[in-house]
């Protein structure tokens, strides 16, 4: 043993020293197959390694992982490693429950080294304090993945009749809609409810509105455009043109199977190599196009759908141990960029990959770099998941309850303002 320190000593090895004893490292994550593949495989061959690590990883639905973490986190029992939307990951941050990164760990001669590594800002939303808290699994904003038969079916050109502004959305899936009585056998496009963060409040910001302002101290800014968005979305339900609804499956979750009951969904680029996997026969027919998020015919703003990540965090109760381990099965992870992008489709958002001739041949990728490039990042603060609910009640209860455009926005604005004094 005098031996073995003398060698750590001499060489620089900052490893922690390991006993007999096997480290666990419990990993909680978010239901993805093709993710789950891959890093299976990485964790095996993590494990063979460094033989005293044994990783369990354990996957949960996405509505369901952000319940899940506060419950065990709440009980002191949280996983070591766990991701989530960013805007869920906030408060843990700014409340200390997670670890700053370990930039040795993770193979990096210093902190600075990694910000120099990444796309400019996207590690704003884990930098608190000074300190960076995290590492992006994904960055992902969402354009509109588009069936090419079923505009033909009803005599339209998906080359050059995709809907490009809001109102073309409409006309479109007017077009494009089938029904029975008032039940919608075939939509032609469906909002991604309720994640209302990531496309509701650009289509406002496109009008000129802001959720909050720039010092985060006042809730929903510019009446008019809130309400604009809001009989856009009235307009849109059961209560309107009845093109549809919160209460319909997921229309991102039907495309893919190319079964007649979707022509349009709104998703990221994660999603082609889900219909690859899910329909083979699709995914080549050359039937299926991306296009960009629409902006309004009279916006003031060019803007995409908001993009977010998903962000590697480390639980700052584990031991300083586990932390170091933890942040180097992350490093071994994402330095497999390429190989998340080309079989899961999700973009870590590392300089050299984006520069890569990988990221140039996958499809539509420059879509959607280019729409993101014209977007902003999520909305980043405590509130955040509160924030989404009140916006959820607000949208909803327009297009499900009869409730006026002009009654949901004053309740929304005083509830999101009551929201801030509180915090």
């Amino acid at each position: 043993m005098k031996r073995l320190l003398l060698f750590l000593v001499v060489f620089g090895l900052a490893v922690p020293l390991i006993g007999a004893d096997t480290i666990e490292l419990l990993f909680w994550t978010h239901e993805d197959p093709n993710r789950t593949e891959i890093e299976n495989r990485y964790i095996e061959e993590f494990e063979n390694m460094y033989p005293q690590i044994n990783i369990k990883r354990v996957t949960y639905p996405s509505a369901r992982i952000q319940e899940t973490v506060l419950t065990a986190f709440s009980a002191g029992q949280g996983p070591d490693i766990f991701n989530m939307e960013i805007n869920d990951e906030y408060p843990y941050i700014v409340n200390q429950r997670v670890a700053p990164v370990n930039a040795e760990a993770l193979g990096y001669e210093s902190v600075e080294a990694i910000y120099d590594s990444y796309l400019e800002g996207v590690l704003n939303p884990v930098t608190y304090q000074g300190n960076l808290y995290g590492l992006p699994l994904e960055l992902t904003n969402w354009c509109i993945f588009l069936n090419k038969k079923y505009f033909r079916e009803v005599g339209l050109d998906p080359e050059k009749d995709y809907p490009k502004t809001w109102e073309e959305m409409m006309e479109v899936s007017e077009k494009l809609v089938i029904r029975d009585g008032e039940i919608l056998l075939r939509r032609g496009f469906d909002f991604r409810y309720p994640y209302y963060l990531t496309w509701l409040v650009p289509m406002v910001e496109q009008l000129g509105g802001a959720l909050l302002n720039e010092d985060g101290t006042e809730a929903i800014i510019n009446d008019e455009a809130w309400l604009r968005v809001l009989e856009y979305m009235k307009e849109w339900s059961p209560q309107g043109k009845n093109l549809g609804s919160p209460t319909y499956t997921n229309a991102r979750k039907l495309f893919n199977f190319d079964k007649n009951d979707v022509a349009m969904c709104l998703t990221g680029l994660y999603q082609e190599d889900r219909i690859r996997a899910n329909n083979p026969d699709f995914y080549y027919s050359g039937e299926w196009m991306v296009v960009p998020f629409p902006r309004f015919k009279d916006a003031v703003n060019d803007l995409g759908s908001a993009y977010y990540g998903h962000y590697y965090l480390v639980n700052s109760q584990s031991s300083e141990e586990k932390q170091y381990w933890s942040w180097k099965f992350i490093g071994y992870m994402l330095s497999h960029s390429a190989e998340y992008l080309e079989k899961v489709g999700l973009i870590q958002p590392k300089n050299e990959l984006i520069d890569s001739d990988i990221f140039a041949e996958i499809p539509y990728s420059e879509v959607f770099l280019n729409d993101m490039e014209k977007s902003n990042i999520i909305t980043v603060h405590e509130k955040a998941p509160r924030m989404q609910d009140l916006l959820r009640e607000a949208v909803e209860s327009v297009m499900l309850s009869g409730t006026t455009p002009a009654f949901a926005l004053q309740r929304l604005k005083r509830r999101m303002n009551e929201l801030l004094e509180e915090w």
